[in-house]
């Protein structure tokens, strides 16, 4: 069962926004969530759920939000989406998620097994790995990042 989300639009450009914000002090702005877009959302989200062994709160078919990380994952639908080429090309990685891990060969194994595909770029292979979500969307996996 999933919640009610409160405060998301759906549609083109749909925003998950905290309603509760009311003025535009600094001190009330926070990180809330991270939205990737997809021509189809679900397998997307199953596919970072699975990685990160978080929750779906809410979906509909042009939207899944997932809880379990420090902010909010959600995926939305974007008829036109076009999956970044990286590290060059027509159209350029614009924002990335960098993910912790203990082991970069048990991480990448894991997140291949999931339907990530290893980037032919691997700019520093021994400290992290570019991979590529279903969508096609670029993440790396470190062992190089700090304890929060």
């Amino acid at each position: 069962m999933t919640e009610t989300l409160q405060g998301v639009g759906l549609g083109a450009g749909a925003l998950w926004c905290n309603a509760a914000m009311s003025s535009p002090e600094r001190a009330s702005i926070r990180l809330a969530a991270v939205s990737l877009d997809a021509v189809d959302p679900l397998p997307v989200a199953e596919f970072w759920r699975d990685l990160l062994g978080l929750q779906t709160i809410g979906q509909n078919e042009d939207f899944v939000a997932l809880r379990g990380a420090a902010v909010l994952i959600t995926v939305q639908r974007v008829a036109e989406h076009r999956a970044a080429q990286w590290p060059t090309g027509e159209v350029p990685k614009q924002l990335h998620l960098e993910l912790a891990v203990a082991d970069l060969d048990d991480g990448e194994r894991a997140a291949v097994a999931l339907g990530a595909t290893r980037a032919s770029a691997q700019p520093s292979p021994a400290r992290w790995r570019v991979l590529i979500d279903p969508a096609g969307h670029p993440f790396c996996i470190s062992n190089q990042m700090p304890e929060p």
